[in-house]
């Protein structure tokens, strides 16, 4: 992972101390809410529905030990013990107090964190593939150009309040796991047919009230340009971006207004002022950036390991979690491991100061001391020995941390919603626990396959129910809280937006809803097809007349 020069950490220092002075001044009655607000913003400082919120970013969701050592630390020492890890691979703090916010940042600073541009209307924090670096289908790892794109962004002066907040995920693999389709930018690296590194450049895409999938812009865009072109792109989006309805300043809208042959256009006419500029990023600057990298120190192993063997062929409960949890890696010997923040009865992404404190160690002593947070909601130590699979299995297993679910229906991505968020329409959490407990049964779960369920309690989608196999969105209606169920969502290569079913249902009602739209894909699918494949071979119609049979729902 990156390793902060000293520019870096004096930046990040002297934010520090100039929140603290404007969090004193605050508190002394010197800066009104008004001024307050958006300073506290431009530090992750929410106020949401019963206490503060605190994002800390992780840009492109690498952390070291270290760091999540210490957010542990935080967590115990000025919450109430535990953190959430967001879809957007970030951490959160639910219940830390406003006055120790830059006490906070302080400690953070220390491990080389902070918790700058995680809000407000900016450039917020690059995502990118959870197997960035070790997948066995990368082509690019695009880890250097994605750091030069975060120091470019950050505190950029041009695009400190631009008209809405501003995503971009970026991707090197063949099989895209970042979804680069619903970012206001998505970045996918290739090789082109002279073995050139080159970026296919998707815009206009994102999920919340008015969901689209993006467009290519570019399909071959050299390397070095992934900054000036970016900013072209956000250039013109800055200037004729609507401020007038917030529920209409995305880029997608501006897209989908001017059309992507007349934005391309504006882009292009925008580029050509800027394209071999300062910005234009040379060999030699991309080697400054990767040197803060470490290599990491594999070890020439054997490609296959008795031991591990011989425990995946006598245990049946490790093996299934080797089946669900463990994942192929690009080095000889060597395998990444997902980390299940999705067990019984826990809301999805949360983990305990325990766990963090636990967790690092495991990747101290199993994975480099480095680790990763994925947009699914859970952890991964990316550079595992196989021979060393079994006892970090029993160790993770011990802590609540080994559940093989990876990738099944109770891998539930789900936002706070309205346990915590101020502007949810429903609760979240208790829905997920809910289907978690429906779905107890580990074999039926294997049985189903693979399965997408996303749960988000309002339109902004910070669940990306729109691409879960299943969807549920919360709802308001006349006081109470309802949920909006949809299917044929998918994220990857070939994503796709969900299809709403037909009229809401209560709380009480999901798991059994849930449970019915599993009922016709077992009893429809063929033996090679997924959930999402019925689903897309069968349309709507006959997951919607079997949920809707035997149910009297308000419209």
């Amino acid at each position: 992972m990156y390793k902060y020069d000293e520019i870096d950490q004096q930046i990040v220092d002297e934010r520090v101390a100039q929140y603290r002075d404007q969090t004193r001044r605050y508190l002394a009655g010197e800066l009104s809410e008004d001024e307050f607000r958006p300073l506290r913003l431009q530090n992750g400082l929410y106020i949401q529905r019963q206490a503060p919120m605190l994002r800390i970013a992780v840009p492109y969701g690498m952390l070291s030990s270290a760091q999540l050592r210490k957010l542990g630390d935080i967590s115990k020492k000025y919450d109430k013990g535990y953190g959430h890890f967001s879809t957007r691979q970030n951490l959160q703090l639910n219940w830390p107090k406003l006055e120790d916010v830059p006490e906070i940042l302080a400690d953070l600073a220390t491990v080389e964190m902070h918790a700058i541009q995680t809000s407000g209307n900016c450039i917020r924090n690059i995502t990118t593939d959870q197997f960035v670096g070790v997948a066995p289908d990368e082509v690019i790892d695009p880890r250097a150009i994605a750091e030069i794109m975060r120091q470019w962004s950050t505190f950029h002066p041009e695009f400190a309040l631009l008209p809405r907040k501003f995503k971009i995920a970026v991707s090197g693999t063949k099989n895209d796991r970042a979804l680069v389709q619903a970012h206001d930018i998505g970045l996918e690296f290739y090789r082109d047919s002279n073995n050139q590194v080159a970026i296919k450049v998707w815009v206009g895409g994102g999920l919340g009230r008015t969901p689209i999938l993006g467009t290519v812009i570019r399909e071959h865009l050299e390397w070095q340009h992934a900054l000036t072109y970016c900013e072209a792109i956000i250039r013109v989006y800055n200037l004729h971006g609507r401020r007038d309805n917030i529920y209409k300043a995305r880029i997608k809208i501006l897209v989908k207004a001017l059309g992507i042959d007349e934005f391309r256009k504006q882009v292009d006419a925008e580029w050509a002022h800027i394209k071999d500029t300062e910005n234009t990023i040379t060999e030699a600057e991309l080697a400054r950036v990767a040197q803060h990298f470490d290599v990491m120190p594999y070890e020439n192993v054997p490609a296959h390991n008795a031991g591990f063997d011989t425990a995946v062929a006598s245990n049946p409960a490790f093996a299934a979690w080797v089946k669900r949890c463990v994942h192929p890696h690009k080095q000889a010997g060597y395998r990444a491991v997902t980390l299940s923040l999705k067990p019984h009865g826990q809301a999805p992404g949360d983990i305990s100061s325990e766990q963090m404190w636990t967790v690092a160690d495991l990747a101290d002593e199993y994975s480099f001391s480095e680790l990763r947070s994925s947009h699914e909601q859970n952890l991964i130590l990316a550079d595992v020995k196989l021979s060393d699979l079994f006892a970090l299995w029993e160790k993770a297993r011990a802590n609540g941390l080994a559940s093989p679910n990876i990738g099944l229906l109770t891998d539930i991505i789900c936002c706070p919603g309205g346990d915590f968020c101020s502007l949810a329409n429903a609760k979240s959490i208790p829905i997920a626990k809910a289907i978690q407990m429906q779905f107890d049964d580990l074999d039926y779960l294997h049985d189903i396959g693979e399965m997408e369920l996303n749960i988000s309690g309002c339109m902004n989608a910070c669940g990306h129910h729109h691409v879960g196999h299943i969807g549920i969105l919360g709802v308001d209606k006349d006081g109470s809280e309802w949920y909006q169920v949809s299917i044929g969502g998918k994220q990857g290569n070939d994503a796709s937006l969900g299809t709403v079913i037909g009229p809401s249902f209560s709380a009480e009602e999901m798991p059994g809803v849930v449970q019915k739209l599993i009922e016709v894909y077992i009893q429809e699918r063929t033996p090679e097809e997924r959930f999402i494949d019925t689903v897309r071979r069968l349309g709507v119609a006959p997951f919607k007349a079997h949920v809707y049979a035997k149910n009297e729902v308000a419209a």
